[in-house]
This record gives C-alpha cells, structure tokens and sequence, in this order.
C-alpha cells in the first residue's frame, strides 16, 4: 500500500514538472532581417536605422542590409523598435508581442514588411541554417602509399 502510493506521488510530481515546462517553454532565437522583400508583386523595401530592444536592452542595430538576433524562453516574445527611416528624421517607436508556431526553434522576421503591415506569413519564417561545406582535400604523397604497401602482388 506504502509502495504504491509512492510511487503514485512520484508520478504525480513528473506530471507537474511537465505541465510547468510546458508553460515555460523552451528556448528560442529571432533573427531580424532588415532587408528588402519581394513577395507576390510587393516590395518592402529596407529602412535606414532600426533598433530593436527586448526587456528594455537593446539587442541589435540595424542598417539596410544587416540582420540581428535575441534569444527567448517561451512561445511568445515581445520586443520594441526605434524606426528613423530617413537621415535627420524623427524616431518612431513601435511594440509588438507576437507567438511564435510550435515546434520552430528560430524563426526570422523581416523588418520592412512587419513595419509594413503585411500578413504574418509574409513577415515570419522559419530560420533554416545553411550548412558549410569546407572542402579539405587530403594529398597523398607516394610515401604515404608506400606505407600501405605490403610487398606482395594480389
């Protein structure tokens, strides 16, 4: 009776443990693009200066062409921009809160289109890294054959 009941509270706390890392998530990276975007005949083009802050630190600076990151815990994740989209001009600030799909671990959010107005599917991706290949060709010398050598004919 003892044994079972244990056991029964152990699985009991698993089951806790798993419901509040659920709610807490797991960790994630933005990547933010402030490049130009063609989509379906539209073009977004690239803003001069965006800073982007998260929990009030600034976490990228961005000029035309330039990408920045964050890390985050959870399935949502806020963060503010300061727009100058001309040389001299004023600032614009601007917050957003946005949900990000399960099961993408990094996502990357154009800048121009978000700023734009355009639908999430235009704004959002996933981030799919791009494998590098270095290509290491290894010369064998007539001495490294050699050593194979076993001095017999097959």
């Amino acid at each position: 009776m003892r044994r079972n009941l244990i056991r029964a509270l152990a699985v009991l706390v698993l089951i806790v443990i798993a419901a509040v890392m659920m709610v807490v998530g797991r960790g994630h990276t933005a990547y933010f693009d402030n490049k130009n975007l063609e989509y379906e005949g539209t073009k977004y083009e690239a803003i001069r200066r965006i800073n982007v802050n998260v929990r009030g630190e600034q976490v990228a600076k961005l000029s035309k062409k330039e990408r920045g990151m964050a890390t985050f815990m959870g399935q949502t994740f806020s963060f503010q921009l300061e727009v100058i989209r001309e040389k001299g001009g004023e600032s614009e600030f601007y917050d957003y809160t946005i949900s990000v799909p399960y099961g993408l671990d990094g996502i990357v959010i154009n800048m121009p289109a978000l700023l734009s107005g355009a639908p999430e599917s235009v704004w959002m991706s996933e981030f799919v890294p791009v494998p590098t290949v270095e290509e290491e060709e290894e010369e064998l010398d007539e001495d490294a054959l050699d050593e194979f050598d076993m001095g017999g004919d097959l």
